[in-house]
């Protein structure tokens, strides 16, 4: 039988049942080598493109483990967006990569679903993305995905943490649970079948901020977002304060989820350890004037989304971020 591209793995009707379906879920006009968009310049004086890159790291073992993807396509919009409004870009459209080895249609929808569902709740459109079939590369019906989204924002209303001072309040928006790291230490503490008995605390859907931070900002000026990701709270609210100025954070000012104390106990780790590699409960934090802590409370609860004072900032000699 003569050689195929078929019989070398990649079936491209599939993959063309896959992209038209892609349309009756609602996604992108998909079709063309790139997509477009009518960017409206008209609200902007200077408006600045902003633009992130992320995946959803070994989370994808879980969902290949309870066979449920959805959940990780909204993790991938997610991890994006999220960065994305941290310096008060809104985003305004998304991409995706999924690459495999067998293509199952029906997961790949399933992530598609996901990813739509996770655009419809940031604001943005899916634009277009790539399918790629890789024979041989990942063990059978697993894949890999990365997503990339574009924002814009006016240049006078960029948030980059300068103007975070001393006597400023640091607001913890909660999170719905682990999101989208530490995934490898959890996999290393627990068992296929304990995580599968547990995903209600496991495998939940990485929370999305666009909206309410977006409205937040037009109602007070936020001085600096970060968002809890991958480095915890140690590396990332550093990256938005200024040079002489620390963040303390009281780990007492909000209630622990059962999901990190559980953690916590089993691996016997030690906090700065879990606050450097988990969220915590907290998966994004702002930073105010302590007027406006009210507003900003009101604000966030439009959007059930219970928030904390967890800490406020300090000058000193060097930029440190203090957990007590």
């Amino acid at each position: 039988m003569a050689l195929t591209y078929k019989t070398s793995g990649v079936d491209i009707k599939k993959a063309d049942r896959f992209i038209k379906s892609i349309k009756t879920l609602g996604g992108a006009n998909i079709g063309g080598f790139s997509g477009l968009f009518k960017l409206n310049l008209k609200r902007y004086k200077e408006p600045m493109l902003a633009a992130s890159c992320d995946g959803v790291g070994t989370k994808l073992k879980i969902a290949f483990w309870l066979n449920k993807h959805r959940t990780v396509g909204i993790d991938l919009v997610a991890m994006n967006v999220n960065d994305l409004v941290t310096c008060g870009a809104e985003p305004i459209f998304f991409l995706d990569y999924i690459s495999t080895t067998s293509f199952n249609l029906r997961d790949m929808q399933e992530v598609i679903r996901g990813i739509i569902l996770g655009c419809r709740e940031a604001g943005c459109i899916l634009l277009g993305g790539e399918t790629a079939q890789m024979p041989q590369f990942y063990k059978k019906d697993e894949y890999d995905l990365a997503g990339f989204a574009l924002g814009v924002v006016d240049k006078k209303d960029i948030i980059n943490g300068s103007r975070v001072k001393e006597g400023d309040l640091i607001i913890g928006l909660t999170s719905n649970g682990l999101h989208s790291n530490g995934y490898s230490l959890v996999r290393r503490l627990f068992s296929k079948n304990y995580i599968k008995r547990n995903q209600n605390l496991f495998y939940k859907p990485t929370r999305i901020y666009v909206k309410p931070i977006l409205k937040l900002n037009s109602r007070i000026k936020i001085k600096g977002i970060a968002h809890i990701t991958g480095g915890g709270f140690y590396d990332n609210i550093i990256r938005i304060l200024p040079k002489g100025i620390s963040a303390h954070i009281d780990k007492n000012s909000w209630p622990k989820q059962k999901v990190f104390k559980l953690i916590q106990e089993k691996g016997k780790i030690s906090d700065k350890e879990m606050y450097r590699t988990f969220n915590m409960g907290i998966g994004m934090i702002v930073i105010i004037d302590k007027k406006d802590v009210e507003k900003t409370k009101d604000i966030l609860s439009l959007f059930k989304i219970k928030s904390y004072i967890i800490g406020n900032c300090l000058k000193g000699k060097k930029t440190r971020i203090i957990i007590k």
